[in-house]
């Protein structure tokens, strides 16, 4: 089987060597935790299941899994389907921000890593 070019096809840095991406995992996470905290407090079953993997996901995962888990996250922001139907703007909003702030993160350091 032939090697892509896809993201995960590329020997980059442990996640660990980048202390932003890192960090922004970490960030996001926490907004995670509190978007599940208040899913449980409304009894949001189906954003309970959507949300439940992700705070670990975005805390552990290496550079592919955590790209594919925040792409996951930022889908719950979808047009006939969102988070933002069920839970409040200030639990949301940051949340959505910190994942599109890791998500421009992963892409530089893709091209950078290509480059």
């Amino acid at each position: 089987m032939a090697e892509g070019r896809a993201f995960g096809a590329i020997r980059g840095p442990a996640r660990h060597e980048l202390p932003l991406v890192d960090d922004l995992g970490m960030a996001a996470a926490r907004d995670a935790d509190r978007l599940l905290a208040a899913a449980r407090l409304r009894g949001s079953e189906r954003w309970i299941a959507y949300l439940a993997p992700l705070p670990d996901r975005l805390r552990d995962d290496d550079l592919v899994g955590l790209r594919a888990t925040a792409q996951r996250a930022r889908s719950a922001y979808g047009v006939k389907d969102s988070i933002r139907d069920v839970l409040s703007a200030d639990l949301t909003e940051p949340f959505l921000e910190s994942i599109d702030r890791l998500l421009r993160e992963l892409n530089r350091e893709r091209h950078r890593t290509r480059g």
